[in-house]
């Protein structure tokens, strides 16, 4: 075995560490008992060693690759301490022999973290995630065994759909933290850290007047004629008229809908429980909606006593007939956020209409704000201007006359 040398034992350090003829031991110089041994295969290994009442003893902590020297040296020193008051160096918590695969984890996760603590619509894309582009491409490799390499091909290979790469990257990424709590993999090893998301190409739509015309004549329509289920469509109404998301509108309960304080009370919303203050417009609405007997639901489905299911298979049917196909039914949500800017209202105030936890995530409308400012500049200067050119703005009203009478004697 070559001399034991001691040196601050980092990434640059451990990357330039080579053993020829026969494995080397590396110490560090900070941490007295913490080192790397170093094999000629090129495998590299944090170790410990320190002495206690049973004797001296020598515990692997891990491969280079699957835990950081960071993580290693936060380890070792537990280790170092827990082999000095005669204790297992390793608990259970921290014992790395188990060889679980990925498709093993996934299960886990599911059971143990998805389902108790993820919504239902969180819980459906995580099993779409392990489904369709996890466990083919990662399964039935070892828990440990799993490297950066490895999630960072799988996001490449992915890159034609950026959106859902990510997607796949955050759940592994969770997924990996998870086996660190349960000790299945060294802690500070996620193989997710450092591999950068692509670049999210946020899409805005926003409905103009006409286009809010159109589709209220589309509603109308389709209500007279009978061709789409009634529930729906005034479900679709009450989304236009709160900004809401389309499940706490098709989750909506009567018991929800407070007229003594003004309020509707979602129970169960993205961001947790909220009020949304009742408008006029939205109670004409509800008024509109046959309250059946023994039914909690304001919006029922097609089937007796279920509630609406997904707005988005009757969305598209109408988005169809608008010509308009462009449109998804969140962008309904945009649109109620761009009216209400155009309206002058906050952007604090709009975070708190739509149901925002964070200012950041309303700040997306900020760029909106642009064009309310510049046409309320505009507003302002010109009542100025009126007080401080009085000249100017007689001969202006003149001239805007002229125009009018001259248009008028064209036309007869």
């Amino acid at each position: 075995m070559s001399r034991p040398e001691a040196r601050k034992i980092t990434n640059r350090t451990v990357a330039s560490l080579r053993a020829e003829r026969k494995p080397g031991l590396f110490w560090d110089r900070d941490l007295p008992g913490f080192g790397v041994r170093v094999y000629t295969t090129g495998k590299i290994s944090y170790v410990v060693q320190s002495r206690g009442p049973g004797g001296s003893r020598r515990v692997t902590l891990g491969r280079h690759g699957e835990i950081t020297p960071h993580a290693a040296r936060k380890l070792a020193a537990q280790v170092i301490d827990r082999i000095k008051t005669g204790l297992e160096p390793l608990p259970e918590r921290l014992n790395f022999t188990l060889d679980q695969t990925i498709e093993e984890l996934g299960k886990q996760c599911l059971e143990r973290y998805v389902d108790r603590q993820c919504k239902p619509a969180t819980a459906e894309k995580y099993r779409l995630l392990l489904r369709v582009h996890i466990l083919p491409a990662l399964g039935k490799m070892s828990v440990r065994a799993v490297q950066r390499k490895h999630i960072a091909a799988l996001h490449h290979a992915m890159r034609e759909k950026p959106a859902v790469a990510n997607h796949t990257l955050a759940a592994l990424s969770r997924m990996f933290s998870l086996a660190e709590t349960w000790g299945w993999r060294p802690e500070g090893s996620n193989p997710c850290r450092s591999i950068r998301a692509y670049r999210s190409k946020y899409r805005e739509r926003f409905l103009n007047r006409e286009e809010y015309r159109r589709i209220g004549q589309v509603l109308r329509d389709l209500e007279s004629k009978g061709t789409i289920h009634r529930p729906a469509i005034t479900a679709i109404r009450l989304l236009m008229l709160t900004g809401c998301r389309s499940g706490e509108i098709a989750t909506l309960r009567w018991d929800d809908v407070d007229r003594a304080s003004g309020y509707l009370r979602l129970r169960d919303s993205k961001t947790g429980p909220r009020q949304i203050p009742l408008t006029q417009e939205m109670l004409a609405v509800l008024d509109s909606v046959e309250r059946l007997p023994n039914i909690p639901w304001v919006f029922n489905g097609v089937r007796a006593g279920t509630r609406m299911g997904k707005l988005h298979r009757y969305w598209s049917r109408l988005r169809k007939k608008a010509d308009m196909e462009d449109v998804r039914l969140h962008d309904l949500r945009h649109s109620f956020a761009s009216r209400a800017l155009h309206l002058g209202e906050s952007l604090t105030m709009i975070g708190r209409l739509l149901g925002h936890s964070s200012i950041s995530t309303t700040a997306r409308y900020a760029h909106l704000v642009k064009d309310t400012e510049k046409a309320s500049a505009a507003r302002v200067a010109g009542s100025i201007e009126a007080n401080i050119f009085p000249e100017d703005a007689e001969i202006q009203k003149s001239a805007d006359l002229h125009k009018t009478t001259d248009k008028k004697e064209l036309t007869a």
